[in-house]
């Protein structure tokens, strides 16, 4: 569905992505594990089209996304949920989900596509005429997934939906991504925290320094003792 293959980006004169390649199949759960700043977001990003890649390729359904705008990549089927929330801090929980109802068709009516965002996270629903600005940390992780979920997308990309959340609320958000996968769709999931990544994943990958340093099932990260760590994963 989603392949990435030898992807290099520089922002300015720092190269920091060098030779990324990944890929995410129909109903998959993919992780990117890595520390702060080893290039998830950036690879998320330069997915999405916010980053044009130096050399590369990225496919997405059979249809390169390189050069594509934010917008086109949307088009196509790709729900973004970034790691600051993207919430529209005037506008209402209803009218962050509804967003995108108004800006991509499908052959799902906008009342269902809603519904099913309200279905991942029915907590959201008594916060209906709430602003986004007015919601915790917690509440507008929700409300962004929810809101990339009303796209109507065949694959969500989620950067650091657990970064700076209580445990309490963790759980929650979890169960929700669960939700979204037992649904059929797709998701690459960047985190920085080995412990968030949810049991229930396909395949890992550990980007350290702008690099795939490991690509496998979850189990077998547990083997390398130098990839845990880097990531957090070792006493």
């Amino acid at each position: 569905m989603l392949t990435v293959d030898r992807l290099n980006v520089y922002i300015e004169a720092s190269h920091i992505l060098r030779d990324v390649s990944l890929a995410v199949g129909e109903r998959e759960l993919v992780c990117l594990i890595g520390r702060n700043g080893a290039g998830k977001t950036t690879t998320l990003r330069a997915i999405m089209g916010y980053q044009p890649p130096h050399t590369g390729a990225i496919a997405f359904g059979g249809r390169s996304l390189v050069g594509a705008s934010v917008f086109e990549v949307a088009r196509m089927g790709l729900g973004f949920s970034p790691e600051d929330s993207g919430v529209f801090g005037e506008l209402t929980v209803a009218e962050n989900i509804a967003m995108p109802t108004w800006t991509r068709a499908t052959a799902r009516p906008a009342a269902e596509r809603i519904a099913t965002a309200y279905t991942v996270f029915p907590g959201l629903r008594r916060y209906d005429a709430r602003r986004g600005a007015q919601l915790s940390g917690g509440e507008r992780k929700m409300l962004s997934i929810a809101r990339a979920l009303a796209l109507d997308p065949e694959m969500l990309l989620l950067d650091e939906p657990f970064e700076g959340l209580s445990p309490a609320i963790i759980p929650a958000i979890s169960e929700g991504i669960h939700a979204i996968t037992r649904m059929g769709r797709s998701i690459l999931l960047a985190e920085s925290n080995i412990h968030h990544v949810p049991e229930f994943a396909d395949r890992l990958y550990v980007i350290e320094r702008g690099e795939i340093i490991f690509a496998g099932p979850p189990a077998e990260v547990h083997a390398q003792a130098d990839v845990l760590k880097i990531i957090g994963g070792a006493p």
